[in-house]
């Protein structure tokens, strides 16, 4: 049988390491080798011996709560194995995380993460009346971890002299050692949301970055 689509620009190779690569732009790969974590549901195929468990209390510690503040529950893989990770055709990043590396991802964007990352359930500081991103995850340690992006992301430094406000549906993650807090606007309301409501965005203060998608949340995520 001959095709394209045999071509080695699909063909899932067997892992040469343990851990987490990227198969294509919409799929991540992770060789388990003991234990690693994702997001319930994202699981698309595996091969070997692996055990797929899911969590209702933290994990050995490691998690304050199993689910995030966007109500997406965390399973643990465990076992010898392949296994690949999607979620409805998203873009697939990994970000690798050094020791002192502190990261703040929106729940809906985390796919999958090694064991090795710490993480923590945080309310975002002010955002209790916002209508998106109340919870976001604080990832530390050493280690990868697999990010979703509805769309191409836009990632918008953000500096002392030059606050960035981002809309809390739209944002995506940003660097932890930033300062949050809401800013409402009556005119921005209405020239973006086309009434005459107040709207609120979340400002960004500090030396960092932030992690923006094109696009705001619909009423399926929250």
């Amino acid at each position: 049988m001959k095709s394209d689509l045999f071509s080695s620009e699909y063909l899932a190779e067997p892992a040469t390491a343990p851990g987490m690569t990227l198969q294509n732009p919409k799929s991540i790969k992770y060789a388990v080798s003991g234990e690693m974590y994702a997001r319930q549901g994202s699981m698309i195929a595996f091969r070997g011996n692996l055990q797929f468990e899911r969590k209702g209390q933290g994990i050995g510690g490691l998690l304050k709560r199993a689910v995030t503040g966007e109500g997406l529950p965390l399973m643990a893989v465990r076992g010898q194995g392949e296994v690949w990770f999607a979620q409805e055709a998203a873009n697939c990043f990994i970000v690798e995380l050094d020791q002192g590396d502190a990261l703040t991802i929106n729940g809906r964007n985390v796919l999958c993460f090694d064991p090795t990352l710490s993480y923590e359930i945080r309310t975002v500081k002010g955002a209790g009346m916002a209508g998106g991103g109340l919870f976001n995850s604080l990832f530390t340690g050493y280690g990868k971890l697999g990010v979703i992006c509805e769309g191409n992301p836009i990632v918008i430094p953000v500096t002392a002299q030059a606050p960035v406000y981002v809309d809390t549906d739209a944002v995506v993650g940003w660097s932890a050692q930033l300062g949050t807090s809401l800013h409402r606007s009556q005119s921005v309301g209405s020239m973006i949301r086309g009434g005459s409501g107040e709207a609120v965005q979340l400002m960004l203060q500090g030396e960092g970055f932030v992690i923006i998608r094109p696009s705001e949340a619909t009423p399926a995520e929250h």
